[in-house]
């Protein structure tokens, strides 16, 4: 088994040469991938350098993923350029193939990070030379790879995976549905549903055994048609169409953008609150609130498995309740009456309780087990 060495070799042979005796020092085979340009010293035009960037990353992904097989971790170096590339040839293998990159942090990895595990080593200085805190980093880096190569893999079983989403919004009804899953034996695996999370939410149904979905918070869907930083999730509302799922509006009711001094103003005109000193809830419009319940209807309505609605009348977040920022209860009603409207492939149910009680969580634990002893059933 060997750790796969990425990089820019044409201008930093020095460097990954340093870092490739470092891995050896840990008893560690190395096959290297060189991203480099190939530019030869030239410079090259904006649209030049990023075809040939897109085209190394494509590469190398492709190398990489054949290798993984031989390879149990991957290690990559870069600066901004580099550390791009090697980003995107690292997304292609699988979210929690132990992956590491040594980088000058020269750009916001969020994106990047969104749906797959890399760990980031920042270098502090730049990558440009050998010297003794660089030195120390590869070292640090070369051990904890070593360490990463003898991981243990822990097994998965697929009859007690449960994959549930949530926010900070609807925090407490996530809470406990997992502690009420786990007390029925099952193991759930919580995504944050922030325009990052459900990224990763779609990869880990995707690749992971799962028995059934409670998709709890449904806020993204907000982020990606309304307003919002969010990362591309195409199969965000539909990776779990074939699997027995439960959904609830968790966060559908209102639109999460930034800090308060970057929000729009006509977006402040309307109720609001700043949920933290980084992030600010704005209420739905009535007409915003049914356009998003009539979207989230035609994706559910996809479904090719068991799946069931509940809505929680006494509120969708933790701010809609009585006296809270955005309480609205006319919008409830019109988010059930487009969803009840719109039902094919899925089935309703209204309850009188906030989301964030145990009579919700303990209503989407029993329609998931339902819904899977109905596939079950139907198999």
């Amino acid at each position: 088994m060997k750790v796969l060495l990425i990089g820019t070799f044409e201008t930093k042979g020095v460097e990954l040469g340093y870092l490739s005796d470092a891995l050896a020092r840990n008893g560690l085979d190395v096959e290297r991938v060189d991203v480099s340009l190939g530019a030869g010293g030239t410079v090259l035009s904006g649209a030049e350098k990023l075809k040939r960037m897109e085209e190394r990353a494509k590469a190398a992904a492709a190398h990489i993923a054949a290798m993984c097989d031989e390879c149990y971790v991957a290690l990559g170096v870069g600066g901004g350029t580099g550390g791009e590339i090697v980003l995107a040839a690292l997304k292609g293998l699988p979210a929690v193939y132990p992956k590491v990159l040594i980088t000058t942090m020269a750009f916001d990895p969020r994106a990047a990070l969104a749906d797959t595990a890399i760990t980031l080593v920042p270098t502090l200085c730049d990558i440009e030379g050998l010297n003794p805190m660089l030195r120390q980093v590869f070292e640090n880096a070369a051990s904890m790879v070593a360490g990463l190569y003898r991981a243990q893999i822990p097994t998965a079983d697929r009859a007690t995976a449960v994959a549930v989403t949530t926010l900070g919004a609807t925090g407490r009804a996530g809470a406990e549905v997992a502690r009420l899953l786990g007390d029925q034996g099952y193991e759930p695996t919580v995504f944050h549903a922030n325009g990052y999370g459900g990224a990763a939410f779609a990869r880990f149904v995707a690749e992971s055994p799962v028995a059934g979905v409670i998709d709890l918070n449904v806020h993204e869907l907000g982020r990606l048609r309304l307003a919002g930083a969010h990362v591309p999730m195409p199969t965000r509302f539909s990776c779990a169409n074939t699997l027995p799922r439960v959904v609830l509006p968790g966060g559908l009711n209102f639109i999460g953008l930034g800090e308060i001094a970057t929000v729009p103003p006509e977006h402040l005109e309307r109720p609001h609150y700043r949920h933290s000193a980084y992030f600010t809830h704005i209420k739905l419009t009535e007409a915003e609130m049914a356009s998003q319940a009539q979207a989230l209807a035609g994706l559910l309505n996809e479904a090719k498995a068991p799946c069931h609605v509940i809505l929680p009348m006494g509120g969708f977040s933790h701010e809609d309740r009585i006296g809270g920022a955005i309480e609205d209860a006319h919008l409830r009603v019109v988010a059930a009456e487009v969803l009840e409207a719109e039902a094919q492939a899925y089935t309703v149910a209204r309850i009188p309780d906030h989301i964030n009680t145990t009579e919700a969580a303990q209503a989407a634990v029993d329609a998931l087990q339902h819904a899977m002893s109905k596939r079950t059933e139907d198999a």
